[in-house]
């Protein structure tokens, strides 16, 4: 099932988000419930929860059946919080 929502959002979601210099990453799939984070541009725009309505979940539910919900996932990436663990420790 996520390869073919991975599918889905790389071939018709992200062209769109990429005019945008944004994207779209699969977060989980789970009791129906497609999680997904905004990258790039996207990631950080007023207009994320707009995007997620009008865009994403457009395209998904129409694309992929079991699909019943699409979310924002707003939590904090690992690569975030590892790269600000180093340049709180002033690594590189």
């Amino acid at each position: 099932m996520e390869e073919k929502i991975k599918k889905v959002l790389d071939e018709q979601v992200s062209p769109l988000l990429e005019s945008h210099f944004g994207g779209v990453q699969l977060a989980k799939f789970e009791n129906g419930v497609l999680y997904v984070r905004l990258t790039g541009a996207c990631s950080s725009c007023p207009s994320a929860q707009y995007t997620i309505e009008d865009v994403v979940k457009t395209i998904v539910l129409k694309e992929v059946p079991e699909v019943k919900d699409v979310v924002l996932d707003t939590s904090v990436s690992d690569e975030l919080l590892d790269m600000a663990r180093k340049l709180l420790k002033k690594e590189k």
